[in-house]
């Protein structure tokens, strides 16, 4: 971007620290870094555009539903917006262990968006500017601000990146290309070249999103309902449930057919994703509905997903037919789906290209690692989903203000939660397409439980600055009524009376031949905590938050203890530290790959060393063993 002698001024206001888009990341940087009182100004393309949904109108759901309870945890905002704006909530895969069990809530996106940035609005130390970044400035690889599209400087101490899908967007569908962000916004068409002039490796990346259709329009008669959950339970701790038991809207199930895949293969010539058109790689685990037909061939059909987008809106979400192909071909495909037979589109499917980073230009606590105060959250590291972005922007927040703090960063390890997994996974593994978070990628899930996050991490939160007193002493409060009623009913007998063989009887549970514990019981397969009740003489009244991890804790007990054990070992591998001027080109055993990895990656640990992709356990060993000769 050039600007002639007069254009460019000085702004009269300098802040500490810059925040570079509004959305899921940026919302959580900002808030974070002004709550720790470090005065702070977040730049936005369109302040309609804060805290947007531009994809699917939901929070959480498998795994990142864990990503929200954390982000609530230590202190950040999106939980708490959720509980204030959903219309329909769910806990997935109840039928399963508590381990995977994941929260997801339908969103009133409008809602979700005017609360998040009311929220903005009233913080203090936060300033809201709409504009376009087009610089960051810099000397001597150091943050001394930013420049706008209008000349306009701000000088600032740190600036965090969270450009979202925005960077150089193009939305596409069939052989039609527009130079917009999501929704028809306005893309952020120069920093691109401001970055790489900085030495930063960028990527091209894209995702889509599906038609929303008309409710109007639609025949659920020919669909299944899908309903909310009877005991709503809420993302944030500090919701109080019983505020949030509404009546809950209904979204509906239905499914494409060999006459829609019949309509795709017919087009695919059209389809800009098969005819070279669109650039950028897509999502592996979120593919437009010509992908799918395409890669699962032997499927005679595919779930389609019909979601309200809000209370105030007849706009319904086609969950799981996003789609580039042209608007006449959108209209025979949607159309060939039961109850969509008359379908008339508010607004097209298609697809974006964007420009992001690869992530391994980035240190664990999200600065980069040749610009010191340059940090970077969210789509833009070549992640996917609301939620990974939020996590990632409170961690760049935070370490932001750690830095002019000078205190160190704070990072999260693959054993303390599923953050730690998300930006350890980005940091040292090459993503060749967008990033999403699954409960598969966390080795230690059975102890980062979605129900425990807040035991987890809000002792982090208090520590960082962004937990509240009276919150803190309810969570040492909360960890000792567990530890104490779990001690109690390791001690409750439980004796052979024909109340409670009754009761055994009724849930299908072998009956007692002598006396046994509560916890003996608790521990049956068909038996918990709460079915006991009535046996359980001593018990007394707690939160059904504290029954819950009461349960959990005694009938996994020995799987609990057996990842602890994995844990401990993981550890002494993270504690392992590798000195911050090691050369490993003076490694001679070290392969060449490792080497050039280990240089790239600049790992802080062995631990993390051994997960970088080319290194191999041999360089690990190898590596050891140069170390303790150190």
């Amino acid at each position: 971007m050039k600007y002639s002698a007069n254009s460019v001024w000085e702004s009269r206001d300098h802040y500490d620290i810059a925040v570079v888009g509004a959305g899921h990341a940026g919302c959580e940087a900002a808030l974070a870094s002004a709550r720790m009182g470090f005065r702070t100004i977040i730049f936005t393309v369109s302040v309609d555009s804060i805290a947007l949904m531009p994809c699917n109108p939901n929070i959480g759901g498998s795994s990142k539903g864990h990503l929200v309870r954390e982000v609530d945890a230590l202190g950040g905002e999106m939980g708490k917006v959720i509980d204030k704006t959903f219309i329909q909530s769910k806990m997935l895969n109840k039928s399963k262990g508590p381990a995977v069990h994941s929260l997801r809530a339908q969103a009133d996106k409008a809602g979700y968006s005017r609360t998040m940035r009311r929220i903005l609005e009233g913080q203090e130390n936060l300033d809201i500017r709409q504009t376009e970044i087009t610089d960051i400035l810099s000397e001597n690889q150091k943050i001394i601000g930013v420049r706008t599209y209008l000349g306009a400087t701000y000088r600032c101490r740190a600036v965090i990146l969270c450009t979202g899908t925005y960077l150089k967007a193009k939305c596409i569908y069939g052989d039609v290309s527009t130079n917009t962000g999501p929704n028809g916004l306005q893309a952020a068409n120069y920093l691109t070249e401001s970055l790489k002039s900085m030495g930063i490796k960028m990527y091209r990346f894209k995702t889509g999103t599906p038609a929303r259709i008309d409710k109007n329009s639609i025949d659920f008669t020919k669909m299944e309902e899908q309903k909310g959950d009877e005991k709503i339970v809420p993302f944030s701790f500090t919701t109080d449930p019983e505020d949030i038991q509404i009546d809950q809207v209904s979204c509906w199930l239905t499914y494409t057919n060999e006459k829609t895949h019949e309509v795709i293969k017919n087009n695919l010539d059209r389809s800009p994703l098969f005819s070279g058109m669109i650039e950028g790689t897509g999502p592996r685990y979120c593919p437009s509905i010509e992908d799918k037909v395409v890669k699962f061939a032997d499927k005679d059909r595919h779930q389609v997903f019909i979601e309200p987008e809000g209370l105030d809106t007849t706009e319904m979400y086609i969950g799981g037919m996003s789609s580039s192909l042209p608007e006449d071909v959108q209209y025979d495909m949607y159309r060939s789906v039961p109850g969509l037979e008359n379908a008339k589109i508010v607004r097209n499917a298609y697809a974006i290209e964007y420009d992001c980073i690869d992530a391994r230009q980035l240190k664990s606590t999200l600065e980069f690692k040749n610009i010191e105060g340059l940090f970077s959250g969210g789509q833009f590291n070549g992640s996917s989903g609301y939620e990974e972005a939020a996590a990632q922007g409170l961690i760049a927040g935070i370490n932001a203000a750690r830095k002019l703090q000078g205190k160190e960063g704070i990072v999260i390890d693959r054993s303390e939660g599923y953050i730690g997994v998300l930006i350890d996974d980005l940091v040292t593994k090459e993503s060749h397409e967008p990033y999403r978070m699954m409960t598969s990628r966390a080795e230690y899930r059975l102890l980062l439980r979605q129900d425990n996050a807040d035991l987890r991490l809000t002792k982090l939160g208090y520590e960082v600055g962004l937990i509240d007193e009276e919150r803190y002493q309810y969570l040492l409060e909360k960890e000792k009524l567990i530890e104490e009623e779990i001690r109690r009913v390791e001690h409750t007998n439980i004796g052979t009376s024909e109340e409670v063989q009754n009761l055994l009887k009724k849930y299908g549970s072998t009956s007692l031949i002598s006396g046994t514990t509560l916890a003996e019981l608790i521990r049956r397969p068909e038996l918990s905590y709460e079915i006991l009740k009535p046996i359980d003489q001593g018990r007394m009244s707690l939160p059904f938050d504290i029954q819950e991890q009461v349960n959990i804790n005694i009938k996994y007990e020995g799987y609990i203890k057996r990842q602890q054990r994995q844990v401990e070992q993981f550890k002494k591998l993270e504690k392992k530290l590798i000195p911050e001027d090691i050369n490993y080109h003076d490694i001679k055993s070290l392969r060449l790959e490792a080497k050039q990895k280990l240089t790239d990656i600049k790992p802080l640990s062995i631990g993390q060393a051994s997960r970088i992709s080319g290194v191999s356990p041999a360089d690990i060993s190898v590596l050891l063993v140069y170390m303790e000769g150190r």
